[in-house]
C-alpha cells in the first residue's frame, strides 16, 4: 500500500485541538519498513506494543490518538486506521461513539474465566512437552532462573517478572501444538498483564519460583501426569488470588 505524501500532509494538517494525546500509557512504536504492507507492518506493531502495555496499571482506560500513532510509525492514518479495525474484530480494541478507540480491558470475572482457560490450556502443552520436547529444550528452562540462584524473586522483581511469563510462554511452545499455541495468544495480552501486575504481591514470587522448580522437575522426569497437574494448579492459584484481590478491575 502506497502513501502519497500529499495525501499524509493533509491528514496532517486537519489535525483539530480534539487530537491532542491522550494523559496515561504510551505504548512503544518505532517507525516500520516501508518495504512491505503498511497495515500488515501497523497491525502487528501495534498488537505487540499493545501486549506490551500494562493496561491494568491503572483504573483508566487507555485511548488510542490516530495522530500520535501515525506519528510513531512514520505512515499515514489510513494504514492505522485499517490495523485498527482488525485490532477490533479481534478483540483488543473498542470504538465508543464520539469518544475514541480504547483498548479492551476485561472484568474480574472475565480475566479469572481466561486464567482458567489459560490452565486448561497450558496444562495440556506441559503434557505434551513431555512426550515431545527434548532434553535441551526443557533443560533451558531452566536456565531462565540461574539468575535468581543467588538471590531472590522480590530483590530483582521486574527481571523476575520478565523471567515468568518468558517461562509460561516457553511451556506453551514446547507443547510443539500449533493449535494451543494460536488458542493461547488471544488471551495471553491479559493473562500477561495481570501476572505482570500480581507478581509483586502477597510474596507470590517466592511462591512461584517454587512452583516453576518443580514444574520443571516433572518435565525432566517426564512424568506427564504430575507435569500436567503442576501447571493447571499454579495457574489456578493465581485465578484464585485474583478473584479474592483484584476488585478494582470491576
Amino acid at each position: 500500500m502506497s502513501v502519497q505524501p500529499a495525501q499524509r500532509q493533509a491528514e496532517m494538517s486537519s489535525a483539530t485541538a480534539s487530537d491532542a494525546p491522550p494523559p496515561g500509557l504510551a505504548l512503544s512504536l518505532q517507525p516500520i519498513n516501508a518495504g512491505a504492507s503498511l497495515r500488515d507492518q501497523a497491525y502487528a506493531m501495534l498488537r505487540q506494543a499493545i501486549a506490551d502495555a500494562d493496561i491494568y496499571q491503572s483504573r483508566e482506560e487507555i485511548r488510542l490518538d490516530e495522530r500520535v500513532l501515525s506519528e510513531a510509525l512514520g505512515v499515514s492514518r489510513t494504514p492505522i486506521r485499517e490495523a485498527m479495525t482488525l485490532l477490533e474484530q479481534e478483540g483488543f480494541l473498542r470504538t465508543v461513539p464520539r469518544r475514541g478507540i480504547y483498548i479492551m480491558r476485561k472484568t474480574k470475572r472475565e480475566i479469572v474465566e481466561m486464567i482458567q482457560m489459560w490452565a486448561a490450556l497450558e496444562s495440556m502443552a506441559a503434557r505434551l512437552a513431555t512426550l515431545h520436547a527434548t532434553d535441551e529444550e526443557i533443560s533451558r528452562l531452566r536456565h531462565m532462573f540461574d539468575n535468581f540462584r543467588d538471590t531472590t524473586p522480590a530483590e530483582h522483581i521486574e527481571e523476575y517478572s520478565d523471567a515468568n511469563i518468558a517461562f509460561h510462554q516457553a511451556i506453551v511452545q514446547l507443547s510443539k501444538s500449533q493449535i494451543i499455541m494460536d488458542t493461547i495468544k488471544n488471551i495471553f495480552i491479559h493473562v500477561r498483564a495481570i501476572r505482570k501486575m500480581t507478581i509483586s504481591q502477597s510474596d507470590r514470587a517466592a511462591r512461584s519460583i517454587v512452583d516453576h522448580l518443580r514444574i520443571i522437575e516433572a518435565l525432566e522426569k517426564r512424568d506427564t501426569e504430575l507435569a500436567e497437574r503442576l501447571v493447571r494448579q499454579h495457574s489456578l492459584d493465581l485465578a484464585d488470588y485474583v478473584e479474592k484481590n483484584c476488585d478494582f478491575l470491576d
